[in-house]
């Protein structure tokens, strides 16, 4: 475990095994969940899991500035580069899909294959309109103090169905960390994460194989439809993980035994 500064953030990661790297990076989820994945993958491989720039034990100079597609692929790049044991097999999960595109695309030689895993692209949809009308309206309503509201429009808008105990705990169980990340996610990560459109020329171009998975229980999902858009757009066909949109932490053991299939 340690950290890493780089332009005006500090990054906390932590490193674990040895061999080929693999990095895993959500957005905005934080390494934690990674961690049983990370400990299967580590018998073979030196694994990076980290924290995105404003989450949780990673803090930024200005919690005012957006956290950008952009800027997350630099703090990636510069992580690679900072262990010096690239280049990397990079598993990004939802709006951390969208950071390891983007790090592709700026980086490609410090990215052997790339999984995107459930890249929320919406620009690729042709309810595009709509989808940007209903994401306005989620940040607004978080803005104005409704979280809970925040939380039933968006997980409505992923096609998300969640009981509604582990609504009401994700709602009434935050404490004050989960609090300035659900902030910091819906006023400064979400509208430039679902805003960005991929570069499907330059991803069809690049010497790194570039992988998009699908989880198997996700058919339907908001994330289902753009992981297809963004196959389509790159004339690839979607790769299937166990579980759902988080299949990496509800069954770690599949999920890497699926991970090792498909390299």
């Amino acid at each position: 475990m340690s950290h890493l500064e780089v332009p005006d953030a500090r990054l906390y990661y932590e490193v674990r095994g040895s061999g080929p790297l693999v990095v895993l990076v959500g957005a905005p989820m934080d390494a934690q969940p990674f961690e049983p994945l990370a400990d299967l993958l580590a018998t073979d491989h030196t694994v990076l899991t980290t924290d995105p720039r404003g989450i949780r034990r990673s803090t930024v100079a200005d919690r005012g500035a957006d956290s950008t597609p952009e800027l997350r692929a630099d703090d990636l790049s510069r992580l690679i580069a900072h262990l010096d044991a690239g280049p990397a097999t990079v598993l990004g999960s939802s709006g951390g899909a969208v950071s390891a595109l983007a790090l592709t695309q700026a980086h490609p030689e410090q990215v052997t294959t790339v999984i995107a895993h459930e890249p929320p692209v919406t620009e690729l949809l042709e309810d595009v309109e709509d989808l940007r009308a209903r994401t306005e309206d989620i940040v607004a309503t978080h803005r104005s103090g409704d979280v809970e509201g925040a939380l039933r429009k968006f997980l409505l808008l992923a096609n998300l169905h969640l009981p509604e105990q582990i609504v009401r705990q994700m709602v009434d169980d935050r404490d004050e960390q989960a609090t300035a990340d659900a902030d910091y996610q819906n006023d400064r990560m979400m509208r430039p994460t679902v805003y960005w459109r991929p570069d499907l020329a330059l991803l069809r171009s690049v010497p790194s194989r570039v992988v998009i998975g699908i989880g198997e229980d996700s058919t339907g999902q908001l994330c289902d439809r753009t992981s297809r858009a963004l196959a389509d757009g790159l004339g690839v066909e979607p790769t299937s993980f166990p579980g759902g949109h988080v299949g990496f932490a509800e069954d770690p053991k599949a999920f890497a035994e699926r991970w090792r299939a498909v390299l």
